[in-house]
This record gives structure tokens, C-alpha cells and sequence, in this order.
């Protein structure tokens, strides 16, 4: 074996490790239920969980973080609804529109795909990668739940990292899928409903889903199964301008969650969600 596979291997097991560590120290500190640590050891999710987990929280000068995840749909309905574009060009925008706030420099991004491909672990968002024709290909199914607590697992490893630190962080999440739960092997709604219920109690996470319409799939009661409150529910209709708006809606609500207002009525389960 070559010393660039070796060293690959030994640095992903090093990010399981890592992983597996950091949602223990939540258990640890409340951060999580029981059920929600045993629904996070699934055998590989910590080298899943690893993966996302991106910028050395040493290397980070920032007093006080926000994280900024985002979960884009790459099942191959997306395609076929002509909305490849669409996602791509609305996933960009929030990151252009994070980069040029005043909180820029606090503010670390990570995207992973519906189908578990990490476009950008955890990292500044003025260099977060963008989504393009090249790196994003709607062809692959919808393992909703299965992916989301991948994803909220990392936000809450990332989160705990910080903690650990003695930095304050903050999270937002999105969710964003073109359909109901169909791939799924190892989770069901029950499941993520508990890490999002988890998340919320702490006070410093938001969980928002959004569901691209395709006629048929009630949204609203997929993402509540899931856990997710309605003021954090997108549903935008299927034109372009619809899609865009709710982005829009998203990264307003990030960079709200950078300020420090944002900070204490989040606390106070003051920032009231969106309006759509």
C-alpha cells in the first residue's frame, strides 16, 4: 500500500475517532439522550460524522461561531424536475450572502448531499466550495432519514468541539429534499425527531427543512415527523423565483443567527422563524 493510501486511511480513522469522541463528551454534558447517542453509534456513522467535521478548531481566532449546514437534495427528481439550477444557484447564494455579512469571519459552512457526499466539511464561508454542474449530479435516491442524522450529527460533533474550546457556537441546518422518505435502512423519522428535540432543548441549534414542491408530498408533515417546528418549514411553490426567495429566507435567518441580537433571542426562542 502506498504511503498516500496509508496516511489516508490512518487520517480518516483519526476523524471517526475524533467523532465518536465529541458526541460521547455531549452525552456527557446533556447535549444528548440516551436513544439519540445510541442512534448516533450506528456502526460507520462516526467515519460519516468525520468527514463533515472540516477546520481545526485551534486554527479558529473567532470569539464566538456560527455553524451553517446545508443538506441540498441530489436524488435524481430534482433532475428530472429541471430544478438542478435551481438548487444550485440557491446554495450559492446563501454562501455569497454569508460571505459579504459583517459576521463573515464567524460564520463556518458545511454542505453534504442528501446522498452522504461531503461537498465542504466545516470551513470558513468565505471558502466554503460552491456547488457547480461538476460536483453536484441529481441521479442518486432519497435516504432522508438515514442522511439527516449524519448531518445533525456532525453539526452536533462540530458544536461540542467548540464547546470543548470554551467557544460559544450557534447552528442553523438545512434540510432540503424534493420528497418523502423512500432509501432509508438505518433510521426512521422517530429517530431524527429525537436528535432535532435534543438540538432544540440546548438552545443554540436551529433545524429547518425545505421541500421543493412536486406536487404530491405534504412537506409540512414529513419535516414535522421529523421534529421540525412549522416556523422553520419552508415550502416554496415550483418556480424559480419561489426557490430562490426561500434561500433568500435562509440566509437571512444565518445571518441573524450571527449577530448578536440573533444570539439572544435564539436563547430566548425569540428569532421567529420564517415567513412563507
Amino acid at each position: 500500500m502506498s504511503n498516500k493510501k496509508t496516511k489516508s486511511k490512518l487520517n480518516a480513522a483519526a476523524a471517526a475517532s475524533k467523532a465518536k469522541k465529541l458526541l460521547e463528551d455531549a452525552r456527557g454534558d446533556g447535549a444528548l439522550s440516551k436513544s439519540s447517542a445510541q442512534t448516533l453509534s450506528i456502526v460507520d456513522l462516526g467515519a460519516e460524522i468525520g468527514d463533515g467535521l472540516g477546520v481545526d478548531v485551534g486554527d479558529v481566532e473567532s470569539s464566538q461561531v456560527v455553524l451553517v449546514t446545508m443538506m441540498p437534495d441530489d436524488s435524481g427528481s430534482i433532475d428530472s424536475a429541471g430544478n438542478v439550477p435551481l438548487v444550485i444557484d440557491g446554495h450559492n447564494a446563501v454562501l455569497e450572502a454569508l460571505s459579504a455579512s459583517r459576521q463573515a469571519g464567524d460564520i463556518f459552512a458545511h454542505t453534504r448531499y442528501l446522498n452522504g457526499h461531503v461537498l465542504c466539511p466545516f470551513t470558513p464561508v468565505e471558502g466554503a466550495t460552491k456547488m457547480t454542474t461538476t460536483n453536484y449530479d441529481a441521479r442518486f435516491g432519497t435516504p432522508l432519514y438515514d442522511q439527516a442524522i449524519v448531518v445533525l450529527g456532525t453539526v452536533i460533533a462540530k458544536s461540542q468541539e467548540f464547546v470543548n474550546s470554551g467557544v460559544p457556537v450557534r447552528t442553523i441546518t438545512l434540510l432540503i429534499t424534493d420528497g418523502q422518505d423512500v432509501h432509508s435502512q438505518r433510521a426512521g423519522a422517530a429517530q431524527v425527531r429525537e436528535l432535532v428535540e435534543d438540538m432544540r432543548a440546548q438552545e443554540n441549534h436551529i433545524v429547518a427543512g425545505m421541500g421543493l414542491d412536486n406536487g404530491s408530498t405534504d412537506f409540512r408533515a414529513v419535516f414535522r415527523e421529523m421534529g421540525i417546528e412549522d416556523r422553520w418549514i419552508l415550502t416554496p411553490g415550483s418556480s424559480a423565483s419561489e426557490i430562490r426567495s426561500a434561500f433568500v429566507m435562509f440566509s437571512q435567518s444565518a445571518a441573524q443567527l450571527g449577530s448578536a441580537a440573533g444570539a439572544t433571542a435564539l436563547a430566548g426562542n425569540g428569532i421567529g422563524g420564517f415567513v412563507n
